[in-house]
């Protein structure tokens, strides 16, 4: 994946704005002082916030002048030293932040992450820009910034400017790679949607759940399925395996038995001669020997 163009530009103009900075804080020419009455004309001092130069003819600069007036324990003098320093503190904080949200050695960038420090990068062009301004404000003002009474002109010097556009590219840069929560946040947006698009919606009306039994089927409906009757558990586990076809009917019983004693009407002739069986009439209701 190609490295975003705001991530780019971010890394470009946020080392550009520090080392603006840097060398705005360290160089000592927020004012330039020229004019003096006893001086000769081209005699010049540079104010900073941590020394003062005298200059002349742009050959000879001698630093580390004393300060007889105050001017390094006046207020803006004072809160431009601590800001300035909380200012590139911050910046390199914001790029080191920056150089890993960026990928700098992974395919694809971590979009919160280079987002954070945009803002932190921000915050330090902030922290820049206030005593900058704060001291170009009171520049003119001798009671507030102490200067010669014998200097005729005060002047905004090369540092001033140096910090005004170290702190304007500190914050374009800081607004760049802030621009990088946008995709984060689209593709975020875009998870909550799917999301609850997915989800089941909560109905109105509450509905209730009744578990009704489960209907006994006949025993042809039950174990009847796929077109064949479907042997019975009980039967299933009997057997082991299920059987197959339909089931025969039983063929009736060959022979015929009958219940009633035949021999019951004969019993009295037995004791009579065999010559007078057939003469003899027969008193039982079965069939006699002389009917046949």
């Amino acid at each position: 994946m190609r490295t975003p163009v705001v991530m780019t530009l971010g890394m470009v103009l946020a080392p550009c704005g520090l080392l603006l900075t840097l060398t705005g804080t360290l160089a000592p020419g927020w004012r330039l002082v020229k004019g003096f009455l006893n001086e000769p004309v081209d005699v010049v001092l540079y104010q900073g916030l941590w020394d003062m130069c005298r200059e002349q003819s742009s050959r000879e600069r001698e630093c580390g002048q004393e300060d007889k007036l105050g001017y390094f324990a006046a207020e803006p003098v004072l809160v431009a030293r601590g800001l300035m320093v909380t200012s590139l503190a911050a910046t390199a904080l914001g790029l080191l932040l920056a150089s890993l949200g960026v990928r700098c050695w992974r395919e694809e960038p971590h979009f919160p992450l280079a987002g954070f420090s945009g803002i932190v990068l921000f915050i330090a062009g902030l922290f820049s820009l206030i005593p900058v301004s704060w001291y170009n404000h009171f520049l003119a003002d001798r009671s507030v910034l102490p200067a010669p009474a014998s200097a005729g002109t005060l002047e905004v010097s090369y540092s001033l400017v140096l910090g005004y556009l170290g702190s304007c590219l500190l914050l374009l840069g800081g607004f760049s790679l802030a621009l990088s929560f946008a995709p984060w946040c689209e593709e975020r947006c875009r998870r909550c949607r799917k999301a609850s698009a997915g989800s089941a919606r909560r109905p109105s009306i509450s509905t209730v759940y009744v578990d009704w039994p489960e209907p006994a089927l006949t025993p042809a409906i039950k174990y009847y399925s796929d077109g064949q009757h479907q042997p019975r558990p009980a039967e299933l586990g009997a057997t082991g395996k299920p059987k197959v076809g339909f089931p025969m009917p039983r063929p009736p019983p060959k022979s015929y038995t009958n219940p009633v004693d035949t021999l019951e009407g004969e019993t009295a002739a037995d004791s009579q001669g065999a010559s007078s069986r057939s003469t003899r009439p027969c008193h039982s209701s079965l069939p006699c020997d002389s009917d046949l």
